[in-house]
């Protein structure tokens, strides 16, 4: 049943107490009359444990967890790099990460957790906008992602776009490469 839903757990009528049924859960469809009936004939095991305040849910290695990381180590796209800004401004949008290389060049890097053609197709987009600004040009691109697809990379290539994958665990710290088998 699709949520939201309600539910309700009600001792059983008499007809349903001849036939064995010892407890009756109802679950109630809070936007339609769509209702589930459960009818319990025997509890093996009834036990609870408290867990403690839930936290709601919390996403681990969103795209922001990545910006933030590769600018705190924006060496990881090469040794010379600098941060210029994260979240650089343009008409079209945020370019994640606007950076020089070693050389003083300006690099676009645009950050997808699973990288595939429309994240190239946006850098494109980044980049032919940097590149009428003199006081940036010429700019190059980075596709980064956790992930690329095959038809992304060739798509970035073909346009002169660097890609590079990113490993989060690692650039967190939370990967152990001595304690890998693999």
């Amino acid at each position: 049943m699709s949520p939201p839903a309600t539910l309700r757990v009600s001792s059983p009528e008499d007809v349903d107490l001849e036939l064995g049924v010892v407890e009756q859960w109802t679950v109630q469809s809070a936007k339609t009359d769509d209702r589930l009936i459960i009818n319990i004939h025997e509890k093996l095991n009834d036990s609870s444990h408290d867990l403690g305040v839930d936290p709601g849910l919390i996403k681990d290695g969103v795209e922001a967890d990545l910006q933030r990381l590769l600018a705190e180590q924006i060496e990881t796209l090469g040794e010379g790099y600098s941060l210029i800004r994260r979240e650089y401004f343009t008409a079209i949008g945020p370019v994640d990460i606007l950076a020089r290389d070693a050389d003083g060049a300006t690099v676009a890097v645009e950050l997808k957790r699973r990288g595939d053609i429309d994240g190239v197709e946006q850098l494109t987009r980044y980049l032919e906008l940097l590149n009428r600004d003199p006081l940036l040009a010429p700019v190059r691109g980075i596709f980064a992602a956790q992930q690329i697809k095959p038809q992304a990379k060739v798509l970035a290539n073909d346009r002169g776009i660097d890609c590079i994958t990113l490993d989060y665990d690692a650039m967190r710290g939370v990967d152990d490469v001595e304690s890998r088998l693999f």
